[in-house]
């Protein structure tokens, strides 16, 4: 009885008492301190620190492969499973063939089942680098398609059984709705938000589901879903939301000047996603190290403190990307991006060159000028001045070929060279290519065709 008063007289106790004896940590005051926290819904971070409780996210199947805007949200579930509550991550096989009118100024395409299908195994190999699925524990993550439930839900039905719930005036009443009249908003779209919301009551029924997290933008789907909970089951349903993130200079964040950066090593190789954190800005850095990272409070304000002091170091920028990469990847495409690294920007080898795979070779020299030369003319052998001048195109005149040659300006394949060098089959590099560079950093790309 005293240890009830205890807690009764001090709500702080009993919060610490719950976090020590039941879950691994407050996951509302994790995302607070790394700024992960944008809405919360009253109530939602009791039912946290009251017991184990189970939440999802939602994701997008309209493209094979994720990319680094879907990392919010992954981590979301990731911090959730960590602290201990059990993840859930919905792939919307069937809101995916309608489309969300949410932060969209036009109507989506539709995707055959076919497709949809295809991209869900994609993902579903992606989020599991995130997610525990196979753990026996109570908080295994699980994943989900929401087409199973709704492919034998027939209109009529889905009128009487969702539709009566939520009113219209509801409906248009969010902000995501309201910006879609002034271009035109299908009833398909206009519809989104109460098929979501039936998905966490289906979940909520089904997998005793009581949080909805996504990105700021949802807030209004998802508080649809807690009130239809609500009208329907009269239970208690909550959402939270992580600010949509953009960088220091106000532009969207995971957009690179090539578009999206995938997760999908054949769209966006472990190099390219590797430079693209390298080169956040450090106050981006120190943004993005809190959110997209599972470091600890204590070991980011050490690593902030050390980058500051010798900022030249990189040490922030690199501690981020080399975490990211691994993580997406592997140690192993995080060295490949290291050595690649080292071939533009440190000094490199022939063999650190041949190391290289062909994917990582052209992600690293994307944008270089490249030329072709036939097979039959490596045969055959041609000097290292014709091969420059004529094959390469790297100098205007042999002279010039010539001179920069004479003073130890031209390699092939990271070797410096001499006039009388024979360029043959043997300089090929994956039997594919030879790399001409001329001075410190004009690189050429030659193709045996």
């Amino acid at each position: 009885m005293a240890l009830i008063k205890v807690f009764s007289d001090n709500s702080n106790v009993l919060n610490a008492y719950l976090c020590r004896n039941f879950l691994k940590m407050d996951f509302v005051a994790e995302l607070e301190w790394r700024g992960m926290l944008h809405n919360i819904t009253p109530n939602a971070k009791e039912q946290l620190l009251k017991e184990q409780t189970t939440g999802y996210v939602g994701f997008d199947p309209t493209a094979d492969s994720l990319h680094i805007g879907n990392l919010v949200p992954i981590m979301l579930l990731t911090h959730f499973q960590t602290a201990g509550h059990k993840p859930i991550a919905l792939v919307g096989g069937a809101t995916g063939m309608v489309g969300d009118p949410s932060g969209k100024s036009e109507e989506r395409n539709f995707l055959s089942e076919e497709i949809l299908n295809h991209n869900l195994e994609c993902q579903k190999k992606q989020l599991a680098k995130f997610l525990d699925f196979e753990s026996e524990a109570s908080n295994a993550a699980e994943l989900v398609n929401n087409y199973d439930w709704f492919k034998e839900f027939s209109f009529l039905d889905f009128l009487r059984d969702a539709g009566k719930h939520i009113s219209v005036n509801y409906m248009m009443a969010k902000e995501s709705v309201k910006k879609r009249l002034e271009t035109g908003i299908s009833f398909t779209e206009f519809s989104y938000q109460l098929i979501q919301g039936y998905d966490f009551y289906w979940l909520n029924q089904h997998k005793n589901c009581k949080v909805q997290m996504g990105g700021s933008d949802q807030w209004g789907n998802m508080v649809t879903g807690t009130e239809f909970i609500r009208r329907k089951a009269s239970g208690e349903a909550h959402a939270i939301t992580c600010p949509l993130i953009t960088k220091s200079d106000g532009s969207k964040f995971g957009k690179s000047e090539g578009g999206n950066v995938w997760l999908d090593a054949e769209k966006t190789s472990p190099y390219k996603f590797y430079q693209f954190w390298l080169n956040t800005s450090d106050d981006d850095a120190a943004k993005y190290i809190r959110i997209f990272t599972l470091k600890t409070q204590e070991d980011i304000l050490a690593l902030e403190k050390e980058h500051a002091e010798a900022p030249h170091l990189r040490v922030l920028l690199k501690a981020l990307a080399e975490d990211i990469t691994i993580r997406v990847h592997s140690q192993k495409e995080l060295d490949n991006a290291l050595a690649a690294s080292q071939i533009l920007f440190g000094n490199s080898t022939t063999d650190s060159l041949k190391g290289l795979s062909e994917r990582d070779l052209l992600s690293v020299f994307e944008g270089v000028p490249q030329a072709e030369i036939s097979r039959s003319t490596l045969e055959e052998g041609q000097g290292v001045i014709d091969f420059s001048v004529a094959s390469a195109k790297a100098f205007t005149s042999n002279g010039e070929a010539r001179r920069m040659i004479q003073n130890n300006g031209v390699s092939l394949n990271k070797e410096k060279v001499n006039i009388e060098k024979q360029v043959t089959l043997n300089d090929l590099l994956l039997d594919k290519y030879i790399l001409l560079q001329k001075g410190k950093k004009n690189y050429y790309l030659i193709t045996v065709v």
